[in-house]
């Protein structure tokens, strides 16, 4: 292989195996991560599943009540578990900025994107770890969709791809942030989104503005499509509107990572 493309893989995957053995070391992280989307889908679904699962309209083709509810949220807290997974990128990248690490990784002979690769293919195994724990409740609690393979394998793919926007997203985040505190509480807004768009009621739902919004931020075409892949449903449209949000907000971060990463001095 290429030198010019080796090393620069080798020098990732230790900068992943670096963050894998921190997430091992300091497991509290992974689980408050994996556990909180878990406690939600508990909770709207055993809680708020009767009242919510009542009100789904007949065009969302599912059973009324709770059952149908676990239907219908399944797929949003899916993408609600890729959002947490991303919230850890930022609080790691501040801490490697503020600790020196970075300052003595700069002194050695390394790709200088490696350090930030390590940090999104760590978020991106991490996310999948959490669709699996998730996906495997939700299924051990009554969660059966009609999906075959090729669907569910078109599902994740579109799940990790918007893992790999929101990672680098929440790297540029942790980046940009002037303490630790700020990197933690910053990319808080992507757990936020999901409330705001289709993942845990019908858009047509909401009041008008609300609506508006949902309709056309990005968790919206992802949650349609990851629900119409996994429930039956036309997918085409809503997959090529949250193939190119993940693209353009990964393209766009990952620009604005590297910026911040060459021209910040460290802390």
């Amino acid at each position: 292989m290429n030198s010019a493309i080796a090393y620069p893989l080798a020098d990732s995957a230790t900068m992943l195996r670096r963050n894998l053995k921190r997430q091992l070391r300091y497991p509290s992280v992974t689980v408050m991560l994996i556990g909180l989307p878990l406690i939600l889908l508990l909770m709207f679904v055993y809680v708020f599943g009767g009242q919510l699962g009542a009100r789904l309209p007949a065009a969302a083709v599912l059973p009324h009540g709770r059952s149908g509810y676990l239907d219908f949220v399944t797929p949003g807290i899916l993408v609600m578990t890729v959002a947490y997974a991303a919230l850890g990128t930022a609080l790691s990248i501040a801490t490697d900025m503020t600790q020196g690490i970075v300052a003595r990784f700069r002194t050695m002979s390394i790709s200088r994107g490696a350090v930030l690769t390590g940090h999104v293919l760590g978020t991106l195994l991490q996310a999948l770890l959490g669709l699996i724990v998730l996906a495997g409740v939700a299924v051990a609690i009554g969660f059966r969709p009609p999906a075959g393979a090729v669907e569910w394998l078109a599902a994740t793919g579109i799940l990790l791809l918007f893992a790999l926007a929101l990672a680098w997203l929440s790297t540029a985040l942790g980046l940009a942030a002037k303490s630790v505190e700020a990197a933690s509480n910053t990319p808080m807004i992507l757990t936020l989104l999901p409330f705001l768009g289709s993942g845990f009621v019908p858009t047509g739902s909401l009041p008008t503005g609300l609506r508006q919004f949902a309709q056309y931020q990005p968790f919206t075409p992802v949650t349609d499509s990851v629900r119409n892949l996994l429930l039956g449903g036309p997918v085409a449209d809503h997959a090529i509107a949250a193939v190119a949000w993940s693209l353009g907000i990964a393209i766009a971060a990952y620009l604005w990572s590297v910026r911040l990463y060459d021209r910040r001095p460290i802390r």
